[in-house]
């Protein structure tokens, strides 16, 4: 069993996480951010800059996934502007343009809406199949008009259409480049973890995230990450929901320390586990390191989207703020890199784990009124 109320708070955080790292999304030196938005950052939702000092989009491939340096000879087909983000492909190669150009205060980018589109479609089909799914997310990215707002598309999405334009069966138009194994793969795993639970055990439920992120991201490394994140996810929300047998499960190995509630420890030992599948690292030890949490994240570990270092550096985050979402989503905006998708990915753990979200920061979202009816469809009819 799951808890409802903290399930919801996974998916606001989702949203939030996202949005408000939106405007300095791949922002690689967080003193662009305080030259930008002032000494504090990031406070509150903000629109997307007009520039963007960190922007290599004119280097990505608009042909492919990966930059355009390794395009494959003989690609001509532009998929940017001819088969997704119609219409958008002269800001690809412009020097500074923002990768979420021209987007609002409170906008989500594109893979938020990704998750966003796999919440509505498993409403409708009261369940996932790869087939169905297939056929809504290439429905969703090729539609005209375009059924979101954004600019970009990472390489997961260009190398997949790249693949399909040419005729490929959708289930094998995966592509690999050099970022395949990274955090936006995360983005849409938890509404589907949610309402899997519903119908299915642990083992079902992981082999089947395991199928869906195939589809757009065949990495074997990367399939060690999303087992790992199904059972945190699931972990957390069945401690939360006190359901005994998860929770022993889930601290039997429990960080030590006499001062620490049971609570703080549970979730500590199911963060130490989970991050244990890209290396071994102390967790406590890292959480209590006092150089600062740029020290870890973009220090210890890099900005980047690899899943090699954005998903520890999620596991640090979550584990020194999970009972402070607010604060967990800021710093995680304000310390720059590939925060939109860490901050998706990071506000489903600390929602979790909290059961809270921020309201204030959550009103203040593009779309809050149609995410608040979505998110309460989708609890009642997945959550029992």
């Amino acid at each position: 069993m799951i808890n409802k109320q903290f399930a919801k708070a996974a998916l606001c955080n989702l949203f939030v996480g996202d949005a408000l790292s939106m405007p300095v999304h791949w922002y690689y030196n967080p003193g662009d951010i305080i030259r930008q938005f002032g000494a504090m950052g990031v406070q509150t939702m903000q629109p997307a800059p007009e520039h963007h000092p960190s922007s290599i989009m004119v280097l990505h491939s608009t042909k492919a996934g990966g930059r355009r340096a390794v395009e494959k000879r003989g690609a001509t087909k532009d998929v940017v502007g001819d088969v997704i983000l119609k219409g958008k492909k002269a800001l690809w190669g412009k020097t500074g343009t923002h990768y979420h150009h021209g987007m609002p205060a409170g906008e989500n980018t594109l893979n938020a809406w990704w998750a966003r589109e796999l919440m509505q479609y498993l409403l409708d089909e009261d369940g996932y199949s790869i087939d169905t799914w297939l056929s809504r997310y290439i429905d969703f990215m090729t539609a005209e008009p375009a059924r979101h707002p954004d600019t970009y598309a990472e390489s997961c999405h260009r190398g997949f259409f790249a693949n399909w334009a040419a005729g490929v069966n959708p289930k094998e138009c995966g592509a690999v480049t050099h970022d395949t194994p990274s955090m936006g793969a995360l983005v849409t795993l938890a509404p589907l973890v949610i309402a899997l639970n519903r119908d299915n055990d642990l083992k079902m439920t992981k082999s089947i995230c395991r199928q869906h992120i195939w589809l757009t991201h065949p990495d074997d490394k990367l399939m060690i990450v999303v087992d790992a994140y199904v059972e945190l996810l699931l972990g957390l929300l069945a401690a939360a929901s006190g359901d005994s047998a998860s929770y022993d499960a889930a601290t039997r190995d429990r960080a030590s320390g006499d001062s620490a509630s049971s609570d703080e420890n549970s979730v500590l030992a199911l963060l130490q586990t989970a991050m244990n599948a890209t290396g071994t690292v102390n967790l406590s030890k890292l959480v209590m390191q006092k150089r600062g949490d740029a020290a870890v994240v973009g220090g210890q570990y890099s900005l980047a989207c690899y899943i090699s270092d954005s998903w520890p550096s999620v596991c640090y985050l979550a584990a020194k703020y999970y009972d402070n979402p607010a604060k967990a989503l800021l710093i995680n905006t304000n310390l720059g890199g590939e925060n939109a998708h860490r901050g998706a990915v990071l506000g489903t753990l600390v929602g979790a784990a909290s059961g809270e979200y921020p309201v204030e920061l959550y009103s203040q979202l593009a779309h809050d009124s149609e995410l608040n009816q979505l998110i309460k469809e989708f609890s009642e009819r997945f959550i029992p």
